[in-house]
């Protein structure tokens, strides 16, 4: 081996290989202190590297919380976590925290003399970074510039400075490029992924030579979770990618010791109440949670990766890594035995100890808890050939910022991060994160507080407790009046800017407490009409120390006209859907209120503001610059004026170049019918030329069948009248592309098939 201090690089190489044919031969003496040779898991036998920043956070939010929380994140502070380089500066160091320097002087402070360590590290500064999501946006565009700075002034200077002979006693094992290669897998019909595909892998082969070269690093290249590539159809092509960008590397597969998955992601080590099998005559992995994927937990889906890989050429050493650091799902919602239901939704979601409402909800998902501590050759899943449990994402980190925060990071604003956003790829639900959110990356304490809460294994303190925080929460602010009856008044607020986790919010009327919420909207009830009240809100935290009230809002319930009338509001429309996009409108539709005493119409709001007042229950919004997204939500009036809640949201974005003309779809459907039940199986192809990044397909049966149960997307049926949205997985469908859905349903006498479909509008071929 090479002696680090002059490893030759690239070019060099070839010149320095020509230099020593010339060299005389001479006999050298080897090193008095030579680094060790490389190992087949660098887990085994090693202590762990202990982030000193990420370890202060964990003591002063300790400090904070006191008593018996204080003392059980205490009992993890000394716990190995990762060291993130997510942008240039972030090798020397920045606001966010020290560089990498810094953190390899203290690896050998830490070393034990005699006694292997290793040192977890996460390459993460891709051009065109996190393709598909805005949270985790990077520094450097996808183009050849940005390239070209991403090897000289991002992966060279760390390869150099891991090359000092000082750090060559640590094993350092480098997390390649979370969210990177298996973009390139689900999501490259996306324009974003399209144009940062090249620069993926040709950055990721780049690191693998660069740090191979530097003898002492073990890299494991990101490989998802089970919920985003453990479907056969995504996990063959991904094992045949990472096959090809290793295998284009000058060491081949020598290059990478294995593979990492659940980077910063909740997905469970082991769903222990539930196996792919059969309740009845119907498959576990078929209910809508799993939608058709058999990986329920991230030891299917290692074992499941291993096997493809070496089926693809890798060796059988290759080794696998799981984040366990914020998979645990434990707490009082955990189940404790396996659900005896014969409904199988029913079942899969009393059984499955994954609490998020969908797999797809990834941004500072509410509920998480801590995994399994870092631990080196895990026993338990012989065929997962694991070599340990890390925690690359360090708990309490950031996904990503709830709400728009300028940056100069290049990170955007995900919806995915926002707990008021109905979206689309959850099947229409909440996104289930936590509020007040900071940028990804960075310090997040009430999230830190909810995951040693929810622990499993539980974290167990010392006993000793602790002083308690005493400092009231901030004010909630931005308090507003919503819908009014006779007897009623709706109000709601921003979240308190607190970082040490505001767990609820008492509400108070003319001083007195009516009521207390852990959301941040409430209904005061039992009020009298035509009467004015003042509103007020104060937080609280875990602690019990509550802030000061809010500025009050006076709200005024509506009068008794005396005529017996219901003066409720009406209830609120559902199944707000996108119907259609070109690149100067967006098409909404939505379903009817079910109010029984006279709705006369529909506010639609574009992004908060009024935009039209109609009696049907569809609209086109005009007059749109094109590539532009908005949020729309509708309210249900009746005529006596009252206004319903909001339908939830739904994001409607316009064309970049036009829209898809109509007959560019083709559907091939059919069914098999026995006694009442039918199966229904139908292929959709985008015959345009155009990718779409999302997708509404309806049809109406005629006979009066209805679905009673679907896979592979959403399905939701209003009499006869069937949409059908995207499943996580196949949001996109890239030009010329098919998906497979299908469903199972009930019909009475005839079975006839649907003659028409439209795809966002516009009318399909029917094949």
């Amino acid at each position: 081996m090479p002696s680090r201090s002059s490893r030759p690089r690239r070019g060099a190489a070839v010149a320095a290989s020509l230099a020593l044919l010339a060299a005389p031969l001479v006999a050298t003496a080897a090193p008095a202190n030579a680094a060790e040779p490389r190992v087949s898991n660098p887990f085994a036998g090693a202590t762990q590297y202990v982030n000193d920043f990420w370890s202060a956070n964990v003591e002063a939010a300790a400090d904070r919380a006191g008593g018996d929380l204080g003392s059980r994140m205490r009992a993890i502070a000394d716990e190995p976590t990762a060291v993130w380089m997510d942008r240039i500066s972030a090798i020397e160091g920045n606001a966010d925290g020290p560089g990498l320097r810094h953190h390899l002087d203290a690896a050998i402070e830490q070393k034990q003399p005699g006694v292997p360590m290793f040192f977890n590290l996460v390459i993460y500064d891709l051009p065109g970074r996190d393709c598909y999501a805005l949270a985790s946006n990077g520094e450097l565009k996808p183009n050849a510039t940005d390239m070209a700075r991403y090897k000289t002034e991002y992966i060279d200077v760390i390869a150099d400075i891991l090359d000092d002979p000082a750090y060559e006693d640590l094993r350092v094992v480098a997390t390649i490029e979370p969210d990177s290669l298996p973009n390139l897998v689900t999501n490259i019909s996306t324009p974003d992924c399209q144009a940062s595909a090249p620069y993926y892998r040709e950055g990721v082969a780049y690191a693998l030579d660069a740090l191979h070269a530097v003898g002492n690093v073990y890299s494991y290249i990101d490989a998802a979770h089970a919920g985003w590539l453990g479907w056969p159809s995504n996990g063959g092509p991904a094992a045949k990618l990472f096959k090809e960008v290793v295998l284009s590397t000058e060491a081949g597969y020598a290059s990478v010791a294995g593979f990492v998955t659940n980077t910063a992601n909740s997905t469970p080590l082991h769903e222990p109440f539930l196996e792919d099998v059969q309740l009845g005559s119907t498959p576990v992995r078929s209910a809508s949670f799993y939608e058709w994927n058999a990986d329920f937990d991230e030891a299917d889906w290692t074992a499941h990766l291993y096997d493809l890989l070496v089926a693809e050429g890798f060796p059988t050493s290759i080794g696998m890594l799981i984040d366990t650091s914020r998979n645990g799902w434990g707490g009082a919602d955990r189940p404790t035995a396996v659900s005896t239901s014969t409904n199988l939704n029913t079942y899969v979601d009393e059984s499955r100890v994954d609490r998020r409402i969908h797999r797809g909800a990834w941004c500072n998902p509410a509920g998480a808890g801590i995994g399994e501590r870092p631990q080196a050759s895990p026993a338990g899943f012989p065929e997962s050939h694991l070599h340990a449990y890390v925690w690359v994402k360090p708990p309490g980190e950031s996904d990503g910022a709830s709400s728009d925060i300028p940056n100069d990071q290049g990170k955007r604003f995900d919806r995915m991060c926002d707990p008021t956003f109905v979206s689309p790829k959850l099947s229409n639900q909440l996104t289930g994160a936590l509020p007040d959110a900071p940028l990804a990356g960075q310090w997040f304490e009430s999230q830190f507080r909810m995951l040693v809460e929810n622990a499993y294994p539980a974290i167990e303190g010392d006993g000793t407790g602790g002083p308690a925080d005493t400092t009231a929460p901030s004010v909630p602010t931005g308090l507003t009046a919503g819908a009014t009856t006779t007897t009623s008044a709706s109000v709601s607020w921003t979240a308190s800017t607190d970082d040490r986790g505001v767990t609820g919010y008492t509400v108070l009327v003319d001083g007195a407490a009516v009521g207390t919420t852990s959301t941040t909207s409430f209904t005061v009830t039992g009020l009298e009409a035509g009467t004015s009240y003042a509103v007020t809100v104060r937080a609280r935290d875990a602690a019990g120390n509550v802030s000061a009230a809010s500025a009050p809002l006076t709200v005024t319930t509506d009068e008794d006209d005396g005529s017996g009338g219901d003066d409720q509001p009406p209830s609120a429309p559902t199944g707000l859907r996108v119907t259609g996009t070109t690149t100067s409108t967006v098409a909404l539709a939505w379903n009817a209120s079910t109010d029984d005493t006279g709705v006369t119409g529909y506010r639609v709001f574009r992004d908060g503001t009024q935009v039209a007042e109609i009696s049907a229950t569809s609209f086109t919004d005009t007059g749109l610059a094109a590539g532009t997204a908005h949020v729309y939500a509708v309210r249900a009036v009746d005529a006596a004026g009252n206004l319903s809640a909001t339908s939830g949201t739904v994001t409607g974005e316009t064309d970049e170049d036009g829209g898809q003309p109509a007959g560019a779809c083709t559907v091939v459907y059919s069914a098999s019918s026995w006694n009442t039940g039918f199966t229904g199986s139908i292929r959709l192809t985008n015959d345009s030329a155009q990718a779409l990044q999302s997708w509404t397909l309806t049809f109406d049966f005629p006979d009066g069948q209805s679905i009673t149960q679907g896979w592979s997307a959403q399905y939701a049926q209003t009499g006869s009248t069937v949409t059908v949205t995207p499943a996580a997985w196949n949001t996109t469908l890239g030009a010329g592309a098919s998906v497979e859905i299908g469903f199972n349903g009930s019909h009475s006498g005839t079975n006839d098939e649907p003659t028409a479909f439209t795809l966002n509008g516009a009318s399909c071929t029917v094949g």
